[in-house]
């Protein structure tokens, strides 16, 4: 096996002060891409590419919705061939959208579009090589030849599109890499990456710069991990800084669709890398671009202020997970899973049932609580304690000066502020024997703080900030943590002036996935600025998104999971079964199993490769077939589309994996 040491940790202008990163520009059909323009919007069709008229009306309402951008499937010559009547309707129309061709497995069906359309997709994974999912052992001149074989089948690729000016984006899916990276990279960056790179090297030897690159992924960690290299290889081979499309492969649907794509997405805008977004949701493609156009808009006038301490020498691998070193306070930190903390402090909870919106469930006639998946760890109530005894599955924050007035100081704990925090512990003020919080910013995080905080082992940090440029300050706190080696473990508070819920979920997304995924946040706390007129009602359903939204961050970063996670792909030209039912009714019959990551993938081309990640799978096969995968080896083949769903919870049942769903009498 191949292994690679990466000499540079460069990857983005700043980590501090948002800058894009500087690429060339890539005409496409006129709508240039490329750090001089603005961050593009695409998504694509979901409509059969046989089916003109209903393509260009898919497409219409596509652009109307925002996209720049509109791919098509054309997994044959016969659909690429269709795409030309495609693009003279939309014409005809006077829709003047660039069309992209998205090819998998047939160079002569990407050769023919290309003379047709805008630009073509090819997948390295899947252009010239085949998956079997077999290793093989390859010398240095073995795997030399196979580098001229898939040279001899791209290169008249290559020359078509630099004939017709036609753009290409390389596309690298982790879950379709070829035996042949897997064999000598394994399941990694560094193989999508090199994927990319062989058919890179093809187009700059022929002076072929028409390019667009991406990495993509179901799993957010393993994207941003792969983007960030790949833009360190193109510095360091010399290659032309080409621009990147982002996105996330079979992100699902509503709620943890949007906050597993801000996870990946929104990180790396944050890094500054990116030049156009298409947002993959099991949803009609219509919906997409405003998702995307959602995330892009926080960058268009960003700037830190005030201006942020410049990193000197990154103190973490941003292109390996590793999670930073801590030791355990109560229950966070240390190898504890990431905490959520339910921002209460605006909400009266006077009653038991107030609590379930935060997922811990009063059941009056045996006279005890419940909690589900996503009983939230703690609540924070300011300046108002609980009424009533709360159950053994959560505990209270409360103000340290309110705390200091109580009875019963160990089942509550205090968040002092800094002066608080001074005065307390400089002489020996009353505080908690177990756990104490402590809010602050990083200009709060001064050397006499950091000197206080290192010799002490009862406390958490809620760290929090109101510079436009949110995650990059509170990452700078972390590195500030790291360079004074200070190991408290550190809740991540957010707190936003919107209650809608779509754009809480990208924002927090954002913010806080994108120190999760380095590896940077022991818990998370969200919190919603509520107007005097919100009612108490209104209050308790915010808390519920916010706590939603919460577990779903933690599961989408990879570092807690607390739900059936789906990776299904958003539907195509080639998708064999309605994809959003079908989602629907796996979900309906399995979200209560906890831990479990199901593929829906709506043909094989999207199969046992881009559900790399997941537990089982159920892939359309042909027109009312579906097979049925247990990780990425075929267990059932050709079952009947109305008996898959009841065959997949046999084959979970089989692995012992399967429990009964509870239900919560309230």
């Amino acid at each position: 096996m191949f292994t690679e040491v990466i000499p540079s940790l460069q990857y983005a202008n700043s980590l501090t002060d948002y800058s894009r990163r500087k690429t060339i520009a890539v005409n496409i059909g006129g709508l240039p891409m490329g750090s001089d323009y603005p961050i593009r919007i695409q998504s694509m069709t979901t409509i059969d590419t046989m089916d003109t008229e209903g393509s260009i009306a898919q497409t219409i309402r596509m652009v109307e919705s925002g996209c720049e951008y509109v791919r098509i499937t054309a997994p044959s010559v016969k659909e690429a061939q269709n795409l030309e009547n495609i693009k003279k309707g939309l014409r005809a129309r006077g829709y003047d959208v660039p069309l992209i061709a998205d090819i998998h497995f047939t160079p002569n069906a990407a050769e023919l579009a290309a003379r047709i359309v805008e630009k073509v997709r090819i997948n390295p994974g899947n252009y010239a090589d085949k998956k079997r999912f077999e290793t093989i052992e390859y010398t240095d001149a073995s795997y030399q030849q196979e580098l001229e074989r898939i040279r001899e089948k791209f290169v008249p690729l290559v020359q078509i599109c630099k004939e017709y000016g036609t753009a290409m984006r390389i596309g690298t899916n982790h879950g379709s890499l070829s035996d042949r990276i897997m064999s000598r990279y394994g399941d990694s960056p560094v193989g999508m990456v090199e994927s990319a790179l062989e058919f890179l090297r093809i187009c700059e030897e022929f002076n072929y710069y028409n390019v667009v690159l991406s990495m993509k992924s179901s799993n957010p960690l393993v994207m941003v991990e792969a983007y960030r290299l790949l833009v360190n290889r193109l510095d360091e081979e010399g290659l032309k800084p080409y621009p990147l499309h982002l996105g996330v492969t079979e992100a699902g649907e509503g709620e943890d669709g949007r906050v597993k794509s801000a996870v990946g997405i929104g990180t790396l805008l944050e890094d500054g890398l990116g030049d156009t977004v298409r947002v993959s949701l099991t949803e009609d493609p219509e919906f997409e671009a405003p998702v995307a156009k959602a995330l892009v808009a926080r960058y268009a006038q960003r700037k830190a202020q005030p201006a942020i301490k410049p990193v000197q020498e990154l103190p973490i691998n941003p292109f390996q997970y590793s999670r930073r070193k801590t030791h355990e306070v109560y229950n966070l930190g240390a190898s504890n899973v990431p905490r959520v903390i339910a921002d209460l402090s605006e909400v009266s909870i006077e009653k038991y049932e107030d609590l379930r919106s935060v997922g811990h469930f009063y059941l009056p006639a045996p006279d005890k609580w419940k909690m589900n998946d996503q009983g939230v760890d703690f609540i924070y109530t300011g300046s108002k304690p609980v009424p009533f005894m709360l159950p053994m599955g959560v505990k209270e924050i409360i103000d340290y000066k309110t705390w200091l007035a109580l009875d019963d100081k160990n089942n509550k704990f205090p968040l002092f502020n800094p002066l608080e925090y001074h005065l307390g512990f400089s002489n020996d003020a009353p505080h908690s024997n177990q756990l104490n919080f402590l809010r602050l910013n990083i200009a709060q995080l001064n050397p006499e703080m950091i000197a206080v905080l290192s010799q002490t082992t009862q406390t958490v940090l809620v760290v929090h900030t109101n510079n436009p440029h949110a995650m990059p300050e509170l990452r700078r706190l972390f590195f500030t943590l790291l360079e004074n080696k200070v190991h408290c473990p550190v809740v991540v508070q957010r707190q936003y002036a919107t209650a809608d819920a779509e754009h809480l979920a990208l924002y927090a997304a954002t913010d806080c996935g994108g120190l999760l995924v380095d590896g940077l946040g022991d818990g998370i706390m969200l919190s919603v600025q509520q107007t005097s007129d919100t009612t108490n009602a209104e209050r308790l359903k915010v808390a519920a998104t916010q706590n939603s939204v919460g577990f779903g961050i933690l599961q989408a970063a990879r570092t807690r999971m607390s739900k059936t996670e789906y990776i299904s792909c958003p539907s195509c030209g080639r998708t064999l079964f309605d994809l959003q039912e079908t989602t629907a009714l796996i979900r309906k019959r399995t979200d209560h199993l906890k831990g479990v990551k199901i593929g829906i993938m709506g043909c094989i081309v999207n199969g046992p490769g881009e559900m790399a990640d997941a537990d089982y799978g159920y892939v359309g096969i042909g027109k009312d077939k579906i097979a049925l995968y247990r990780g990425q080896q075929v267990i059932k083949k050709s079952v009947a589309a109305s008996q898959a769903v009841d065959e997949l919870l046999v084959l979970i049942k089989e692995d012992g994996r399967w429990n009964e769903p509870e239900t919560i009498e309230i």
